[in-house]
């Protein structure tokens, strides 16, 4: 997975001000990690702890042909066109405060499973799809198992009512397929007070564009997962992102 918005904390009594430390740190990072922007607060401020929700967005290449510069962000489903209606329809009822077990996967540390979605979109924009989901917070490895399943209704194989149930009942044994980590970012997180500028803040992860459209074709009728009846092969969980 990405991040564009990770946000840590630390203790320092030295000399160097709040404002010069991306600076002082970008210079001895790897070019894969940058610091945008640093600020001072209290000492009871926590990164984790204070923070009021937590945004991320995956992005899924639904064109038929590989595509080398949005491989690294993006999950490619080249199957089936995927049928974005549908995925939203699924995601109706998601708001608001609900046990997610459904979407947890084994090894949290957390006691319970009950977060609160506050926001959820999905957009279409030729061959790409975006979900963005925000959150009070997240459960082991949610999104990338929630995606799995989005992914499910959209070809075909998978009812909306199904997604929805599987969900609302808890039926963790019938989750069993993450999306793959590289489609997932960290878009930001969110304080009760704002820490960096607006300009660090959005101007993360770059919606992408595509000026062709090359999608595959539509499921065949009869033919739940669009490949003549055969089940689709999905990736394994992996490392969560949570």
């Amino acid at each position: 997975m990405h991040a564009a918005g990770q946000v840590i904390h630390f203790d320092s009594s030295g000399p160097i001000p709040a404002h010069r430390w991306p600076k002082a740190l970008n210079g001895r990072l790897p070019a894969s990690i940058r610091i945008s922007a640093a600020g001072a607060v209290p000492g009871t401020w926590h990164a984790c702890f204070s923070a009021l929700h937590r945004r991320y967005r995956y992005t899924i290449y639904n064109g038929r042909t590989p595509n080398l510069f949005l491989a690294p962000w993006s999950w490619h489903r080249y199957q089936v066109l995927l049928n974005e209606e549908a995925m939203a329809s699924a995601l109706n009822g998601l708001l608001g405060e609900h046990d997610f077990r459904a979407f947890q996967r084994s090894g949290s540390r957390r006691a319970h499973a009950r977060t609160t979605v506050q926001e959820v979109e999905l957009h279409r924009q030729g061959d790409l799809l975006t979900l963005e989901i925000q959150a009070s917070g997240f459960l082991y490895g949610m999104v990338r198992l929630l995606v799995g399943q989005l992914v499910c209704v959209g070809e075909g194989s998978l009812a909306p009512e199904m997604f929805k149930r599987r969900w609302q009942e808890g039926r963790r044994d019938e989750v069993r397929d993450a999306a793959p980590p590289q489609g997932l970012c960290l878009l930001r997180v969110g304080y009760p007070t704002r820490i960096f500028s607006g300009t660090a803040w959005y101007s993360g992860q770059p919606r992408y564009q595509m000026e062709e459209r090359d999608p595959p074709s539509p499921a065949a009728a009869g033919s739940p997962s669009g490949t003549g009846g055969q089940p689709l092969k999905y990736p394994q969980e992996s490392e969560p992102e949570e």
